[in-house]
């Protein structure tokens, strides 16, 4: 019996070095996603690693389905339409999209997803969301989910309001945490080879500030593999943005686009975890149809 209790401590110990890093995605609305689908999947398919996912919006906004109309026979470009319908179309295409990506757990906050504008300050502020259970809710699933990394959208000043407030409140989250292991917040987006935009931080928000001494950490989606070269990761971008039939408008615009999925480091995280950032990075080019094999 001591033997076979001694066999099931050391098959747990090797289960656990098995495991891949742990993801939590915050995002404000169904198909943010998309802006990093591909480092997600590699995570969850290739690295054995672990991904959930917390919506900050209740998903009622958006009408640009004009194709999509036809598909759920609603005119979802109609906003009392989309208003009723939309929250739970949404969310549906967001768990399709969440098969897809390995996503375990969906959190869902259902804030109201008003109206587009750039203005954090309403949302940050408590009028225009509930922003202390906002921030009660991602104290939860911090403290339970032992996550490595958290993914957010980059805080930029074009960004939508909702997009900024999501982010800001992940690293303000993961600023708050007690625990022995803080996860590494980073921005993320998709962009083309050869690009040109930079981020230094949000006017008026010092948690977004970028470390300067740290790379923008970046994995190419669009190199291609396999038989006439017809291969690569961006059918899985496509998958992920294609189950938003919702959004066909903005889906339908960015579809096969964005080469790359681009990180960049918040310096609340420290110099210390840049090392680690490097180490996952690395194992995502690595992993599966690289360049290297």
């Amino acid at each position: 019996m001591r033997h076979i209790y001694l066999l099931l401590l050391i098959l747990l110990a090797l289960s656990a070095r098995a495991q891949g890093p742990r993801v939590l995605i915050v995002t404000a609305h169904p198909d943010d996603e998309t802006m990093f689908p591909v480092t997600v999947f590699k995570i969850t398919h290739e690295l054995k690693g672990s991904a959930d996912l917390a919506l900050i919006t209740d998903a009622s906004g958006g009408y640009n389905g004009l194709v999509a109309s036809s598909y759920y026979g609603l005119n979802l470009v109609d906003s009392a339409t989309g208003r009723k319908h939309l929250p739970l179309i949404r969310k549906k295409e967001l768990m399709a999209s969440g098969e897809v990506l390995g996503i375990g757990n969906f959190f869902f906050l259902d804030q109201l997803d008003d109206y587009y504008n750039r203005d954090e300050k309403p949302y940050l502020q408590g009028k225009n969301w509930d922003i202390a259970y906002v921030e009660r809710k991602l104290d939860a699933i911090l403290a339970s989910g032992r996550y490595d990394f958290i993914f957010c959208l980059l805080p930029h000043e074009g960004q939508h309001a909702h997009h900024k407030t999501a982010s800001i409140s992940a690293i303000r989250a993961a600023q708050r945490f007690k625990g022995a292991k803080k996860p590494v917040v980073l921005g993320g987006q998709s962009q083309n080879k050869g690009y040109t935009f930079q981020f230094a931080g949000l006017n008026g928000y010092p948690e977004t500030n970028i470390l300067k001494s740290a790379p923008v950490f970046e994995f190419d989606r669009s190199y291609s593999f396999g038989e006439d070269q017809k291969h690569s990761y961006m059918i899985v971008a496509d998958w992920v943005k294609a189950a938003h039939k919702s959004q066909s408008g903005d889906m339908n615009s960015a579809m096969h686009r964005g080469d790359l999925e681009a990180f960049w480091y918040f310096a609340v995280n420290g110099e210390s975890g840049v090392a680690k950032t490097k180490a996952l990075f690395d194992a995502v080019s690595a992993s599966g149809y690289s360049k290297s094999k």
